[in-house]
């Protein structure tokens, strides 16, 4: 089933879900290493244009996963669910959203300060609108390094609470996220 249901997700909803997560584990880890990378390593180019690349994929796939949502809500949480865990699942899930936002925005600054476009893998250019405010560089990979540490510590503790709603509570919280029926 391609749709959400009352009971579960559908095929687009888990997909997207795990190209998500998986990708932002990619890209921080791709980040966490170029970094350090020197003038002289042959991945000084290479590594930065990959990382850019698939943030401007990811940002693509994050629109969608917006717009599947108003076509294809989400199923409601579990009647097993206690309030709290139903109000932190809210709020968690809306900070992995606009972490994601920051991200993106911030990466954009960074990559666009000197007026050149980003290149997606040859396949088109994102126009850049050069420097908007002093130090813009500097100051928004700032941003992009505490909010993607954040972000992923955000996300290892969503996954953490699936895996204790699957372990501890036994309910069916994980499950659905892989598109199993209850």
């Amino acid at each position: 089933m391609l749709k959400n249901t009352f009971t579960h997700y559908g095929i687009v909803s888990v997909v997207v879900h795990w190209l998500v997560a998986f990708t932002v584990f990619g890209l921080f880890a791709l980040g966490f290493w170029m970094v350090d990378l020197s003038y002289y390593s042959s991945w000084y180019r290479t590594a930065p244009h990959w990382h850019k690349s698939i943030g401007i994929l990811l940002a693509l796939v994050i629109l969608f996963r917006l717009l599947w949502r108003l076509i294809s809500p989400p199923p409601p949480p579990l009647a097993s669910h206690k309030d709290w865990e139903r109000r932190t699942a809210a709020v968690v899930q809306l900070a992995l959203y606009l972490g994601i936002a920051v991200l993106i925005i911030s990466g954009y600054l960074i990559s666009t300060e000197d007026g050149r476009p980003i290149a997606v893998f040859g396949w088109f250019e994102v126009p850049a609108l050069g420097a908007l405010f002093n130090r813009q560089a500097d100051i928004a990979g700032a941003i992009h390094e505490y909010t993607a540490y954040a972000l992923i510590t955000l996300a290892l503790l969503h996954g953490l609470a699936a895996v204790k709603h699957h372990v501890i509570d036994k309910d069916s919280t994980l499950r659905r996220m892989f598109g199993c029926k209850p």
